[in-house]
Formats: structure tokens, C-alpha cells, sequence
């Protein structure tokens, strides 16, 4: 095999759906496979620990529909990565259904469907600590102790390319993959074809957020990665964006302090001496990236653990005084809130939107706040009741709160509702962390079975 081509529609599927127009161009465009991941931390630990999908399942029905449909057309493999945002165990069963369902409705023939689940069980984690070995922190984490490990209520693993290679030795013409690195989806594929890891793996990093390696930017469209044994190329599908090598060469800076390295379950892909040309108008050239295996194979973990029940309320601030002055107001509501529940059991959290409300003390212009502010509140608490109290409480009081020269009795924040309003419960992140394996399918049991008539 000379070559190997693939499409990715969307760079987290169901987030948004695929755009049509630019997928089948890529459809068209013939590739040797379709797929896509459909995980993030990005949307933080909510989903995980609730174990829920943050998008829509209408959406995730489209673009798994879509992209079933034309793999089984053109008779090639369909990868899905992360399945339903955190590839736990729920959402990989949900996908499974979802194309087994999809298969009936469309009376496709009878094909491989192969799955594998990522989540990792705590006594297996506690078991290890106990016996001395350190889960290793990661970004400012701690090595995992066992009071964080009982406060987590779900923890996934990162796969490697290993389980999806697995099912492709099987024969898998779909795979829906639990929680996995986002290169890993299209690394896997060209590795079992037989091309170099150098740029098996490169193909994978240019080709998990699709069109966000293109320019302009247009979200959710269709691109296509071909991999040799001396390049990859990258082309946008849709006629009116770009591969160039300012948006590809910066694609690899995308969500990183070090633009260089990316890491794996096995190994690091090394970008340092990466080199890109314009191969045509819509598509970069890049050579020049190694991937260096590691002596050790180590699985980051991802944790999520349950704060507590969650309210959010939200007040205007018109008033020139009282914005020159709002900590001044947060504290005094803060203090109303202390005088009812004292000083612990719950959380209750301020966001100032015109001042700092994206980027807190981090924001360069804090002391130069906007016309108008916009404050959201949020209380946390172990019950409903008590967090709707909290967060009441704390939104309210910032209507009476007293500042020096104020003589009026008329409060100067306003409210779009009389309410606050039931939020999902409050996670956190408990586990950022890695843990050695023996093997790169040792905590990714894999199935296979079948779909259509």
C-alpha cells in the first residue's frame, strides 16, 4: 500500500454537527477510511462523574448516521473515538445501540462492529498504591492519594492506538472506541497498514480537530489526511478553506505550553524538525516528525468527583459607584451568607463579566471594568435546598449591600430574573494522572459483535 487516506468530519463529534457540503467531498474524494473523535476535557468534569453526554444525542445520531451511511457505501472501516464525550462505559454502550439501530433503520447488510471500554476501576488503582506504586501526577497534580482516589466517583483511561489495532486485526468495519487520545483514532489505522509511527502519529494530531487545521476558519468541516512512507498531507475538503502552512504549522501549537511534543500511551511524537510546503492550493506537505517510543507504557487517568448540588443566579450592575465598588458589594453579600451557614459546608463562587468574569486575575485590564457588568453567582451545596439558599442568599444580598457614600435606600443592581435557577451538580477534577501498564490493552477490555440484517 502506497498511500492511505483519511476524512475526519468533525474534530468532537456531536458537538456540533458535521457539515454536509465538505463531507461528501470528502466521501467523494475516496478515502480508505471515516472517522472522528467524540471526546474532550475540555468540557470539563461534569459528564464524567455524572456520567452523562454534554451533546446533544440528536446530534451525535446525525453524525454517526452520516458517517455509517457512507463508510458502508464505500465498503471501508469507521472509527469513532471518545464515544459521547468521555468514553465511559454508558456512552460507548449508547454508540453501539445508536449504530446498531441506525444499521436496522437503513437495512444495511451484516458487518463487524468492534468496541472497547476505558474505565478503570478504583480498587484496581488502590491495589497498586497499597503495594507501593506511585500514580504519578500530572500539570501540577499531586501523585494520587487514597482520600482523592474515595472522593472520585468515575475514572477513564486514555487509550493508545493499541485497542483499535486490535479490532482492526479482528476485521472491525466499525469500531467505537471509550476514551482514547485523539490521535490515537487515525494513528491506529495507518500503524496497521504498515506505515512508519513517525508519521502514523503526526497524521493523528493534524487530523483530530478536522477543519481547525485549515483556514478560514470554519468549524465542523470535512478534511483529509494522506499518509506515505515519507509525508502526510493534509487537504481541506470544502472549496472555500485552506491547508496552509501557517494554519497546519499552527494547528500543532493548538491547546499547548510546548508545541513540539505530543504524548502517548507507548511513546511522544516529536515535532521539533517538522517541515512544511505548500504541496498544492488546499493542501500542506509536512516531513520531518519521529516518534520516540517510551521505555514504559503509562495511561493517563481522568477523574471526576461530586462536589456537591448547584444553583446559578445572574445580576446586572449599571451604576458607576457601585461597579467602582463591586468586591465591596460581594463581600457584603458573602457576609450575609456566613451570618446563615457559617463559614464551611458549602461553596459559593463570583464571576464578574466586564471585569474579569473570563480570565480572573490573570486579565491585564481588571481595573478598567466596562460600563456595565454582568455577575453570575453560583452556590454549591450537598443538598438542593441548601444550594438554592446559598445561591439566593448571595445573589439577593448584593442589592442591599451598604457602600461608603451611598446615602440612598434604593438598591443598584438589578435582576433579568426573580429566581435562581437549578444547575447540573458540581464536579471536580480528581485524577489528572498516569499509571505504568504492562500492556497498551491491559485496562482496555475489547468486544466484537455484530450490526445489520
Amino acid at each position: 500500500m502506497q498511500s492511505l487516506k483519511i476524512i475526519c468530519p468533525n474534530g468532537h463529534l456531536g458537538f456540533a454537527p458535521l457539515r454536509t457540503e465538505s463531507f461528501h467531498l470528502g466521501v467523494q474524494a475516496g478515502p480508505d477510511y471515516i472517522a472522528a473523535d467524540s471526546g474532550s476535557d475540555d468540557v470539563g468534569p461534569v459528564p464524567l462523574g455524572s456520567d452523562t453526554s454534554t451533546s446533544p444525542e440528536a446530534w451525535q445520531r446525525h453524525d454517526l448516521e452520516a458517517m455509517l451511511l457512507a463508510a458502508r457505501r464505500l465498503g471501508v472501516p469507521m472509527i469513532i473515538g471518545s464515544a459521547g464525550d468521555t468514553g465511559s462505559n454508558s456512552r460507548v454502550d449508547l454508540y453501539v445501540r445508536i449504530i446498531r439501530e441506525l444499521a436496522q433503520k437503513h437495512g444495511l447488510k451484516k458487518f463487524k462492529l468492534g468496541y472497547f471500554y476505558s474505565e478503570v476501576d478504583k480498587e484496581l488503582l488502590r491495589r497498586k498504591m497499597r503495594a507501593g506504586e506511585a500514580i504519578q501526577g500530572l500539570d501540577g497534580f499531586a501523585d494520587l492519594v487514597e482520600s482523592e482516589l474515595d472522593a472520585t466517583d468515575r475514572i477513564v483511561g486514555m487509550a493508545g492506538v493499541h485497542p483499535y489495532m486490535e479490532l482492526l486485526r479482528q476485521g472491525a468495519d466499525v469500531i467505537i472506541g471509550g476514551r482514547s487520545s485523539d490521535a490515537a483514532v487515525f494513528a491506529a489505522p495507518a500503524l496497521h497498514h504498515g506505515f512508519p509511527a513517525d508519521y502514523a502519529y503526526y497524521l493523528g494530531k493534524v487530523l483530530e480537530c478536522a477543519s481547525f487545521c485549515a483556514e478560514p476558519y470554519g468549524g465542523k468541516e470535512t478534511v483529509m489526511g494522506e499518509i506515505s512512507h515519507g509525508d502526510v498531507k493534509v487537504t481541506a475538503m470544502l472549496p472555500a478553506q485552506r491547508c496552509t502552512i501557517a494554519s497546519v504549522a499552527g494547528h500543532a501549537m493548538y491547546e499547548r505550553s510546548n508545541p513540539y511534543d505530543e504524548f502517548f500511551a507507548g511513546g511522544r511524537l516529536d515535532m521539533r524538525h517538522c517541515h512544511y510546503e505548500q504541496f498544492d492550493e488546499r493542501t500542506t506537505r509536512i516531513t520531518g516528525s519521529r516518534f520516540v517510543p517510551s521505555e514504559k507504557i503509562r495511561v493517563k487517568l481522568e477523574g471526576s468527583g461530586k462536589v456537591g448540588e448547584r444553583y446559578v443566579g445572574l445580576c446586572g450592575i449599571r451604576d458607576p459607584y457601585t461597579i467602582a465598588h463591586v468586591d465591596r458589594v460581594i463581600e457584603w453579600a458573602r457576609e450575609q451568607v456566613r451570618a446563615r451557614f457559617g463559614d464551611g459546608g458549602y461553596e459559593l463562587h463570583y464571576k464578574v463579566y466586564g471585569r474579569d468574569g473570563v480570565m480572573g486575575e490573570l486579565e491585564p485590564l481588571r481595573n478598567q471594568p466596562g460600563h456595565e457588568l454582568c455577575v453570575m453567582v453560583q452556590g454549591v451545596a450537598p443538598t438542593r435546598e441548601m444550594a438554592e439558599e446559598v445561591t439566593l442568599i448571595g445573589l439577593r444580598q448584593m442589592f442591599y449591600a451598604r457602600l461608603p457614600d451611598v446615602k440612598g435606600t434604593a438598591g443598584s443592581v438589578s435582576f433579568p430574573l426573580d429566581e435562581v435557577l437549578h444547575a447540573s451538580a458540581a464536579y471536580r477534577w480528581t485524577l489528572n494522572h498516569t499509571v505504568a501498564v504492562d500492556s497498551g490493552l491491559e485496562l482496555f477490555p475489547t468486544h466484537m459483535t455484530e450490526a445489520g440484517a
